[in-house]
């Protein structure tokens, strides 16, 4: 089954609905709820902030046609705000411009999360994904946070080959199990820690958070806003939510999806020794969401899940335990191991299909891992061909030119947050945070292990840690799913109670955010950018794909890689791909995916 394909399928009802419901009454919009009197006269950029912000010149952007249907520019901006005119670094920017010129609202800035995602390849994406109302009325632009994408880029090491032979143990296994394993890893995680530090400064020191913020700040003045526009997923809820705080009387229009929880993302003083996940339970979502699949499978019987049988909660606890006590062997001398199918799991878990993916590799591991298999030769064959293949397609290489996915990813984590004081204590933590959340909780525990403070040692110290409850002017949409394996939806609720001039959407789908699964929840978003028209206090939108209410399609061939797939899709391929045809269903955003999630 292929890992992604549904992206092209969850989203087709919510594109066509919208392009016909949305595009239509531009003119006609709605009436927009007026930000109260106290919201209006109390919300207010510090004087600090604005000091740091507003001494930078406007840049200049000098446009240029780029990757057919867009336009790139760079601009400089301090590496330390409180010195303008001191080491500057380059951000890139990429825009699609608004269709209807004449009737532009303004930019809609975007952020595909991470950290560490290109936010220019989302902006390029734009057309494949966003509603045709949306694309009407706004410039889409994506600006590489620094040290990211097209921005001078951050390197913690001088080439590939010493990232590669440095990380090895890292890029081996997504988490690791023992006593052997847990010393390689560290060890890697040092050296990622030393190398950020020493061949990653200056930048690395100036990536936190609040940098980006200010960042985004100017170049909203470059692009000739008044007022800033945004739609952030996954980690890019943690910038929007830096930004309505530090800056919150400077947006229009403001949507988080897929949200975290800022206050959990950096810590207090309180929990400054939790493992990071600890404070965030990612874990605890992604464990909620495989429980409650494998229940609906049971339910749902073997005619529309592959998986099913007595106790799939058992059976899938068996195959975890059979793969710890002998990796599977698939093909050429590669093996499957625990943790690799725990990231498989969890990648699955990513898609709004997650039933079908989590349910047919698990039907394929069972019978495989089974040592009294009475599988004919052929199906077992089969089986492992299939789980091969989700092995080569969801197999994370590090190869020319050099990929800094992790370099990016570590720097803001770390730089951003308070982390626990040794990485010798890991395992314990990592084993705690398994019992609280199985499976996931030691691949989201070990994520941050370079953020040790006995090991992390570049900072900035005009990183911001708070407040995260600011009265903003305007409202912020906030989103969270039920069932997200990334951003546990309790961030959401616990976001929206921190932000007074909030309001959640919820949203039943399946996968890592929201936007795209339902014309519901596209809607919301969408008529919110356009009109600043929020939802009604507790509207909950449902999933167009909902797992196992049909019936198993029998002869459907194994297609993995051959559907397009616009969240691992570079700017090269989304262009060899091109512009949607009119009326074309439209697809999930790419919303960046976790390093260690298969």
């Amino acid at each position: 089954m292929p890992p992604l394909s549904s992206r092209l399928l969850a989203a087709g009802a919510a594109g066509l609905a919208l392009a016909g419901a949305l595009v239509a009454p531009v003119a006609a919009a709605p009436a927009a709820p007026t930000a109260t009197a106290e919201a209006a006269q109390s919300a207010h950029t510090s004087a600090a902030e604005a000091r740091r912000v507003d001494r930078v010149p406007t840049p200049k952007l000098d446009w240029y046609a780029c990757y057919r249907w867009a336009q790139c520019a760079t601009a400089q901006v301090p590496l330390d705000y409180d010195r303008p005119n001191g080491a500057q670094t380059t951000v890139a920017l990429l825009r699609v411009r608004a269709r209807d010129q004449k009737h532009k609202i303004g930019s809609l800035f975007v952020n595909p999360g991470g950290p560490g995602a290109p936010a220019t390849s989302l902006a390029l994406a734009a057309p494949l994904f966003l509603s045709d109302a949306v694309l009407a009325r706004f410039d889409v632009v994506g600006m590489d946070p620094r040290g990211i994408g097209a921005s001078d880029q951050i390197r913690c090491f001088p080439s590939a080959g010493k990232q590669t032979k440095a990380l090895k143990a890292m890029n081996d296994m997504p988490f690791p199990m023992g006593a052997v394993e847990t010393r390689s890893y560290v060890t890697a995680a040092r050296r990622l820690a030393r190398g950020c530090a020493t061949t990653g400064r200056p930048l690395v020191a100036a990536m936190s958070t609040a940098e980006v913020a200010r960042d985004m700040d100017v170049m909203r003045r470059a692009v000739g806003d008044d007022k800033l526009t945004y739609l952030g997923f996954s980690y890019g809820t943690a910038l929007g939510q830096y930004y309505a705080n530090m800056f919150p009387d400077r947006f229009r229009a403001l949507v988080v999806d897929g949200t975290i929880n800022p206050r959990a993302w950096v810590g207090t003083p309180k929990t400054a020794d939790d493992i990071q996940d600890e404070r965030l339970h990612s874990a605890d979502g992604a464990y909620r969401a495989l429980i409650e699949l494998l229940h609906r499978c049971e339910r749902a019987g073997n005619t529309k899940c592959a998986f099913a049988g007595p106790d799939t909660v058992r059976k899938f606890r068996t195959i975890a335990n059979r793969l710890k006590d002998r990796p599977l062997r698939v093909a050429g001398g590669e093996h499957v191991t625990y943790a690799m199918f725990v990231s498989f799991v969890l990648g699955a878990l990513y898609d709004p299909e997650a039933g079908d993916e989590v349910a047919g590799f698990a039907a394929d591991m069972w019978e495989l891992t089974d040592p009294a298999n009475a599988t004919v030769p052929g199906e077992l064959a089969a089986a492992r061909a299939a789980v091969r293949e989700r092995l080569h397609t969801r197999r994370i290489g590090r190869e020319f030119p050099y990929d800094n996915d992790i370099d990016a990813y570590t720097a803001v984590m770390c730089t951003d947050g308070r982390h626990p004081a040794s990485a010798n204590g890991w395992a314990r933590k990592a084993a705690a945070a398994d019992r609280r959340a199985p499976y996931f909780g030691r691949a989201w525990a070990w994520a941050s292990v370079p953020c040790a403070r006995d090991t992390w040692t570049a900072r900035d110290e005009d990183a911001y840690t708070g407040p995260f409850n600011r009265l903003t002017a305007r409202p912020v949409l906030i989103v969270g799913s039920y069932w997200d394996p990334a951003t546990n939806y309790r961030d959401a609720v616990s976001s929206a109670g921190l932000l007074p001039n909030s309001r959640l959407l919820s949203s039943d789908n399946w996968g890592h955010t929201a936007y795209g699964t339902s014309s519901c929840a596209t809607g919301y978003v969408d008529r919110y950018l356009l009109y600043k028209d929020l939802p009604k206090a507790g509207t909950v939108c449902t999933g167009d794909v909902q797992p196992f209410t049909k019936e198993i399609d029998r002869t459907r061939a194994m297609a993995v890689g051959t559907a397009f797939d616009l969240s691992t899709a570079t700017a090269d391929e989304i262009v060899a791909h091109g512009l949607p045809a009119a009326g074309a269903a439209k697809l999930l955003p790419p919303v960046y995916r976790a390093p260690f999630a298969g």
